[in-house]
C-alpha cells in the first residue's frame, strides 16, 4: 500500500494564517481538503468561528511528475502562485467572482513553498447542489452561464496562459487547433504504450484526429476560458452566486475547448450552459482530443502515489471507451 504524504499541520500553517488575518484571531484547526493533485488546499479554522482557505504549491503537495513547466505552452503544468495571481487579477478586473485573495506569499516567508490564503466561500460546490436539489441549483447554473458569457466576451491578443499573454508574451504553436491536434497525437502514442486496446486502435485514432483537424478553419479570436470548469470547480456563495476556483489554468483559447469539457462534466445539466455560435468542426476534433487527454493524464498520474487511484482509473477507462466509440471500435 502506497504511504500517504504527510499533510501540513496547524503549527506549520499558523504563521501564514496569522499574516493573512491578523493577530486578533488564533488558528485552532486545519484540514487538508480532498481531491487536489497539483496543490495543497487547507481549510483554516479560527477561534472566532471563521474560516479561510490556504493554497500551498510545493513538490510534497503536487502528485504530478513534471519538469519545469514552459509558460509558452498553453497546456503545460498549470501550477504555481504566479499563474494563480495572474488569473485572479484578470478575473477580478472583469468582475468575475472567485474567492477573495487575503494574502499571497511569493517569497516563501511563512512556508518553504509558495502559498496564498483566500476567502472560504461558504455555500458548498455546484456539484453538491446539483446532486442535492437540481431544481434549486438551476438558478446557479443560469448565473454560471452569465459568467461564461463574461469570460467569452473578453478576448486576448493571442492564445495562451493569462500570465503569459497579459504580460505581452506569445505562446508556442501556430493556432489553438494545431496545439490540440499535436497534443492528441502525443496522447494516442502514450496511451497505446499503456493499454492494448489503444495500441490496437492506434493508427485509426491517429487518422481520425488528422481527418477532424483537416476540417477546422483558421480563426483569430481567442476568448478567456477556465479550461477545466467542472461543477466541482464552482463554489456557491450564500446568495447562490457562482465563484470559480482552480483558476491557474486560465487562458485565452478556443471556447469550444471549454464547452467540450463543460458538456462532459455537466452532463444533462449542460443545456443551461450551452452557447451560440460554437464551431461544430472544432467541437468534433476537441471532443476526441479531450477524451484522449483524460486517458493519458490520469494514467500518467497513476505512475506516482496519488491517493485516489481508483478514481483516476475510472476516469481513464471511461474516456478510453468514449474515444474508441467515436472511431467505431
Amino acid at each position: 500500500m502506497t504511504p500517504t504524504r504527510a499533510s501540513l499541520t496547524r503549527a506549520d500553517l499558523a504563521p501564514l494564517a496569522r499574516a493573512a488575518v491578523g493577530p486578533q484571531r488564533t488558528l485552532v484547526a486545519v484540514a487538508r481538503l480532498p481531491g487536489g493533485s497539483k496543490k495543497g488546499v487547507y481549510r483554516l479554522a479560527f477561534d472566532d468561528g471563521t474560516t479561510a482557505i490556504a493554497y500551498v504549491w510545493s513538490p510534497r503537495e503536487d502528485y504530478w511528475s513534471q519538469p519545469d513547466a514552459d509558460p509558452r505552452d498553453p497546456f503545460s503544468h498549470a501550477s504555481g502562485l504566479g499563474l494563480f495571481t495572474a488569473a485572479h487579477d484578470r478575473l477580478s478586473a472583469l468582475g468575475i467572482r472567485t474567492p477573495h485573495l487575503l494574502l499571497a506569499d511569493p517569497d516563501r516567508t511563512y512556508l518553504p513553498a509558495e502559498a496564498a490564503v483566500v476567502e472560504d466561500v461558504a455555500g458548498g460546490s455546484l456539484e453538491d447542489a446539483l446532486h442535492r436539489d437540481p431544481d434549486t441549483a438551476r438558478a446557479a447554473l443560469e448565473r454560471l452561464a452569465e459568467t461564461l458569457g463574461a469570460l467569452g466576451a473578453h478576448q486576448g491578443p493571442g492564445f495562451g496562459k493569462v500570465a503569459l499573454v497579459d504580460n505581452g508574451g506569445t505562446s508556442h504553436g501556430g493556432s489553438c487547433e494545431q496545439l490540440v491536434t499535436d497534443r492528441a497525437l502525443g496522447d494516442i502514442d502514450e496511451v497505446a504504450a499503456r493499454d492494448p486496446r489503444a495500441a490496437q486502435a492506434r493508427e485509426v485514432l491517429r487518422e481520425a484526429v488528422g481527418s477532424l483537424a483537416a476540417e477546422v478553419r483558421s480563426r483569430s479570436r481567442h476568448p478567456l476560458v477556465h479550461g477545466e470548469l467542472g461543477p466541482d470547480h464552482v463554489l456557491l456563495t450564500p446568495d447562490g452566486d457562482p465563484a470559480i476556483v482552480d483558476i491557474e489554468g486560465l487562458m485565452y483559447f478556443d471556447a469550444e475547448w471549454e464547452h467540450v469539457f463543460l458538456r462532459l462534466r455537466f452532463g444533462r445539466h449542460y443545456d443551461a450552459l450551452r452557447a451560440p455560435g460554437l464551431d461544430e468542426s472544432r467541437l468534433r476534433l476537441y471532443t476526441l482530443a479531450m477524451h484522449l487527454s483524460l486517458v493519458a493524464g490520469p494514467l500518467r498520474l497513476l505512475d506516482g502515489d496519488f491517493p485516489d487511484a481508483g478514481v483516476m482509473r475510472a476516469i481513464a477507462e471511461y474516456n478510453l471507451v468514449r474515444a474508441l466509440d467515436l472511431i467505431g471500435r
